[in-house]
């Protein structure tokens, strides 16, 4: 059993992969990935960007594409969703074994659409009908507009991954939208994960302590994104105590998330967002980096979030708010920028297909 292997088996963590692409596909990375332990798959246009720019696996397929009239966009559909129908297939069998639990390729809706709610759930459903597999998962952002829509999606049975969370009281409502699609009465086996990004809050709020400024402020980095996502779990287990009692592998839970998870800062620990974030009933998605570190040296002393943890969290987290963190701030920094780096390397990656469409 290696240390991937390791985070399901013995904490009943899954571990994603935070990438995916042709040539990972194609070359049998990806199988090599899966065999190891990698449980599912999340995709964004930040990904395919890199993939189409820095390959020529799709080549053919958007010269054969552009010859039938398609435009940038069309094509763009259509190689990612061949991409996610393969991944699908490959991760088909954990899906399998796992109940519907596990075994998940996430493909995100269009960031053009983060502030068009009626469009993203158009688009949502369109994709869902499209792809035709039972482990995909949709995503969409967290943002307020978008978070009616998260009820209907789960309603009418489409699997949800719900991203850019980095706020706490985000966190309670895309929760709640869960809890109100699966406690009406009725069967609803569709499942959804909140995913809770991790990095970036400690890229931001040191940033803030810097300019803070105090030893007791600069004592502080490092410390708040740990701290935020302890306590989101601690809301997790409130929230999902009943099922998690009931029937903690079914469809009535959703899982937390931890999204971001690569260390930004070199002078921190390279897997303090892997470590310290260990807990049942979580997803830890992984960039390929991390992954190879982790099969190389998950410490041994690795244990699950306690209620030490989250007591420790709640003290953190006041420590921070005293010195004048604004945590309502900071979350709206970040979900504009990530709403924006998502856009712009949509907007990006469709230039790019126009511009091989022209050679």
């Amino acid at each position: 059993m290696n240390n991937l292997e390791k985070l399901h088996q013995q904490f009943n963590q899954s571990p994603w992969l935070d990438n995916l692409s042709r040539d990972l596909l194609h070359s049998g990375k990806l199988a090599d990935y899966v065999s190891n332990g990698v449980r599912g798959v999340t995709s964004n246009p930040t990904i395919l960007e890199k993939a189409i720019l820095g390959s020529g696996a799709y080549d053919e397929q958007i010269k054969t594409l552009a010859a039938t009239g398609a435009d940038a966009e069309t094509i763009y559909w259509r190689i990612i969703e061949d991409d996610i129908k393969e991944a699908a297939a490959l991760l088909r069998p954990i899906w399998d074994e796992s109940n519907g639990g596990d075994g998940f390729v996430s493909l995100e809706v269009s960031p053009r659409l983060a502030e068009d709610p009626m469009s993203t759930l158009e688009q949502a459903k369109r994709l869902w009908q499209e792809v035709g597999q039972p482990n995909l998962m949709v995503k969409v952002p967290a943002t307020d507009a978008s978070m009616p829509i998260i009820r209907d999606l789960l309603l009418a049975g489409i699997n949800v991954n719900v991203t850019l969370i980095f706020s706490l009281d985000h966190y309670n409502l895309v929760a709640d939208a869960h809890l109100a699609s699966h406690e009406l009465g009725r069967e609803n086996l569709a499942r959804s994960v909140a995913s809770f990004f991790v990095s970036r809050v400690d890229s931001e709020i040191d940033k803030r302590l810097e300019v803070i400024g105090t030893q007791e402020a600069l004592d502080l980095r490092g410390q708040a994104a740990v701290a935020q996502a302890h306590i989101a779990y601690s809301i997790f287990l409130d929230k999902f105590a009943r099922m998690l009692e009931t029937n903690p592998d079914g469809a009535g839970i959703q899982r937390l998330l931890w999204a971001s998870t690569s260390t930004k800062n070199p002078a921190y620990d390279d897997l303090m967002y892997v470590t310290y974030l260990v807990a049942p009933h979580t997803v830890n998605t992984l960039p390929e980096d991390t992954i190879t570190k982790i099969i190389d040296h998950l410490p041994e002393n690795t244990q699950a979030i306690s209620s030490d943890y989250i007591e420790h969290a709640k003290e953190t987290m006041s420590n921070l708010e005293r010195v004048g963190i604004d945590f309502a701030s900071v979350a709206k920094t970040l979900e504009n920028e990530g709403i924006q780096k998502f856009q712009a390397s949509f907007d990006s990656l469709l230039k790019a297909i126009t511009s091989k469409m022209t050679q």
